[in-house]
C-alpha cells in the first residue's frame, strides 16, 4: 500500500491500474499518462538528435603510408640539378644553393648589449644575434604572440627559443630584479629523448645566472611534486606531455604554463604527429578556458606548406610567421641522391656497398666522412667492406698514410680497445660507433674523429642525435630501418634524415657541406621531395581520431557534440 501511494505521488497510477486489470484509468492517472507520453516523445526526439546522418569509416580515410605520404604530384628539379644513369643505379646531383648577399643597412644585426642587462647572461660568449635571430627579435622578445620559425638545421633556432623564454621570464620580474619563480612554468617539447637531454643541459647553463631551474621529463626521468614545484622550464617529449596534460590531478602546475615551445613541429607529418596535434589543441583550449596567455612557438625545418602549420598554431602571418630557405644554412649543402635499381636483395646490398665505397674514397681524400647505417651490426660490416675494398684496390693510403702520426695513434688505440670490430678497423683509419659499444670505446672513437685521425666513421643514428660531431661529408647508406613495434621494415623518418644531414659541413672549416643518400630507386622521389622542400606536411590525426577524442572526453574537456566540433576545429586536420 505504501509503495502504491508513492507511485501515485510520482504520477505512476496508470501502472497500478494496468496491473490490476482495470482498463479505465482514473482521472488522477490521466495527467500522468499525458506526462509519460510527453516524456516518451522528448526521448524519441533526443534519440533522433543522436542518430548519425552519415557513417564515416575512419580507417579508409587514414593515410596508409603514414609519415611516408607524398601529396605532391611530381618533383620539380631545383636549379642546376643533374641526372645521370649508371650501371645498376641512378644518380641525381643537386648543387648547394647560392649564398646570400651580406646583410645591408636595412637588416642590422642586434647587438647583445642592446638586450636588457638581466637577460644578457643567457647569451654568454655571443656579441651579436645572427641574421635570423635579429629578424625575429622584435616579435620573439617584445611581444606575446604565437610564432612559427622555419629555418634549416644549424641556423640558430635555439637562440630564437631562448628569446621567447626571456620574454616570459621578464613578465614575472619586478622592478627590483626579483623573479617570481612560483608564478609560471615554461615547456620545451623535443621529439627525441637524446635531444631532450641535450636541450635540458644547454638551457640549464643559460638560465642558471637568473636563478631558474631546468628539468627533463621523459619516460626515463620522472619528477617528484617537489622537483616540479622548483622547476621553471620543463624539457619533455610529446608523448610524456600528452600523459601529463591528460591527468586532472596535474592541473595545479600545468595551469601555470605560460609558454610552450614545440621543436621539430614538422613531426606532425610523422606517425607520432597525432600526439603532438592533441597536445597543441589541449594547450589552446586551456588558454581559452582560463583566459590566460599561453604562448605557443613552433620551430621547424623548412617546409613548403608553412602557412597551413601557421594557421594551426594561430600565428599572424604578417608578424609571427618567419620562413628562411636553404640559403640561410650556415654551411650550404650540396646533395647527391643515389637510387639503386637492383631487384634482388643480395645484388642491391652489393651495389650499395660499391657506391658507398666510391663516395667515401672521394671525400676521404680531402676531408672526413660520416657514414650512417641503420643497424648496429651493419656499422662493423660496412666498415669491414670499406677496408676490404680499399685493400683490394691498393687505396688504403686514402684513409691513413703509412708512417704518419695518425697511423701510430690509431695502432696504439686499436691495441687498447677490447671491441673486436674496432680493433680490426682502427689501423686502417676507419671506425664504427653505436649504442651497444662500451662507453669508453665510444668516447675514444669520438675523440679520434674530432682530432682528425679517423677519416671514415660508420655509425647508427644515435651519433646524429646525441653527439655534435660534424664532418665535411655525410653519407646515408640504406634508408630501410626495422620497426619492432610494427613488426616490419619501414623507411627512415624525415627528422632522422634531416638530423643526419645536419651533421654535414663544418662552418669554421668548410664553405659548403656534402650529403649523399643511397636508397632504392622506388624511394628516390620521396627523399628528393623531402630535401628540396617539396614534401607538404599533412595531418595524420584521422588514424588516431577515436583515441584522441576519447582522451578529451575522459579529461572532461569534451562534454557534448558542440564541444567535440569545437575541439576538431582546433586541430591541424581541420
Amino acid at each position: 500500500a505504501l509503495v502504491e501511494e508513492e507511485m501515485r505521488e510520482l504520477g505512476l497510477a496508470w501502472i497500478i491500474a494496468a496491473r490490476s486489470g482495470n482498463n479505465e484509468i482514473s482521472e488522477e492517472a490521466k495527467p500522468a499518462e499525458t506526462n509519460a507520453s510527453a516524456a516518451s516523445a522528448a526521448e524519441a526526439a533526443l534519440e533522433k538528435d543522436f542518430v548519425p546522418e552519415q557513417d564515416i569509416d575512419l580507417a579508409e580515410l587514414a593515410f596508409e603510408q603514414g609519415g611516408h605520404l607524398m601529396t605532391n604530384e611530381k618533383w620539380v628539379p631545383p636549379k642546376g640539378a643533374v641526372k645521370a644513369m649508371m650501371d645498376g643505379y641512378e644518380e641525381i646531383r643537386v648543387p648547394a644553393p647560392e649564398r646570400l648577399a651580406p646583410p645591408g643597412d636595412d637588416e642590422p644585426a642586434v647587438p647583445i648589449s642592446s638586450i636588457p642587462s638581466w637577460a644578457q647572461a643567457a647569451f654568454k660568449g655571443t656579441t651579436t644575434l645572427n641574421r635570423i635571430q635579429s629578424r625575429v627579435y622584435a616579435t620573439a622578445f617584445e611581444s606575446d604572440e604565437n610564432m612559427l620559425i622555419c629555418a634549416p638545421t644549424g641556423a640558430g633556432k635555439t637562440n630564437c627559443a631562448a628569446l621567447t623564454m626571456l620574454r616570459t621570464i621578464g613578465q614575472f620580474r619586478d622592478a627590483g630584479g626579483h623573479i617570481d619563480v612560483d608564478a609560471f612554468k615554461m615547456v620545451y617539447i623535443a621529439p627525441m629523448k637524446a635531444l631532450v637531454s641535450e636541450m635540458a643541459r644547454s638551457f640549464a647553463q643559460r638560465l642558471e645566472p637568473l636563478g631558474l631551474k631546468v628539468a627533463e621529463l621523459t619516460g626515463d626521468s620522472q619528477l617528484t611534486k617537489q622537483q616540479i614545484t622548483e622547476t621553471q622550464l620543463i624539457v619533455t617529449t610529446p608523448e610524456k606531455w600528452d600523459v601529463v596534460t591528460r591527468k586532472g590531478s596535474e592541473g595545479s602546475y600545468t595551469d601555470l604554463v605560460r609558454l610552450v615551445i614545440v621543436d621539430e613541429i614538422h613531426l606532425l607529418h610523422d606517425g607520432r604527429g597525432p600526439v603532438l596535434e592533441s597536445v597543441v589543441c589541449r594547450e589552446m583550449r586551456r588558454a581559452e578556458d582560463t583566459r590566460q596567455v599561453v604562448r605557443i612557438v613552433g620551430l621547424s625545418a623548412t617546409l613548403p606548406n608553412y602557412e597551413d602549420v601557421a594557421a594551426f598554431l594561430r600565428v599572424r602571418r604578417d608578424s609571427g610567421l618567419f620562413y628562411f630557405d636553404a640559403r640561410y644554412r650556415p654551411c650550404p649543402l650540396q646533395l647527391e641522391f643515389v637510387g639503386v635499381s637492383e631487384k634482388k636483395a643480395v645484388r642491391r646490398a652489393e651495389r650499395m656497398d660499391q657506391v658507398c665505397y666510391e663516395k667515401v674514397r672521394r671525400h676521404a681524400a680531402v676531408s672526413q666522412v660520416l657514414v650512417f647505417v641503420q643497424s648496429r651490426k651493419d656499422t662493423v660490416r660496412t666498415g669491414q667492406k670499406l677496408r676490404d675494398m680499399a685493400v683490394a684496390a691498393g687505396e688504403t693510403g686514402v684513409f691513413v698514410k703509412a708512417g704518419s702520426s695518425s697511423s701510430e695513434v690509431l695502432r696504439e688505440e686499436a691495441e687498447a680497445t677490447k671491441d673486436r670490430g674496432l680493433k680490426e678497423l682502427l689501423p686502417f683509419g676507419i671506425a664504427c660507433h653505436h649504442a651497444g659499444m662500451a662507453r669508453v670505446d665510444r668516447q675514444m672513437v669520438e675523440e679520434l674523429f674530432e682530432a682528425g685521425h679517423v677519416k671514415a666513421l660508420v655509425s647508427t643514428a644515435t651519433l646524429a642525435w646525441g653527439v655534435n660531431l660534424p664532418a665535411h661529408a655525410v653519407i646515408i647508406k640504406g634508408t630501410q630501418v626495422y620497426r619492432p613495434e610494427e613488426g616490419r621494415w619501414g623507411e627512415l623518418s624525415p627528422q632522422d634524415v634531416l638530423q643526419m644531414l645536419g651533421r654535414a659541413g663544418r662552418p669554421q672549416y668548410d664553405t659548403e657541406g656534402e650529403g649523399v643518400i643511397i636508397t632504392t630507386h622506388s624511394e628516390l622521389r620521396y627523399y628528393l621531395s623531402l630535401l628540396s622542400q617539396q614534401l607538404p606536411i599533412e595531418s595524420q590525426l584521422v588514424s588516431r581520431l577515436p583515441d584522441a577524442l576519447n582522451a578529451e572526453v575522459a579529461a572532461g574537456a569534451v562534454r557534448s557534440r558542440a564541444d567535440a566540433v569545437a575541439w576538431l576545429g582546433r586541430t591541424y586536420l581541420y
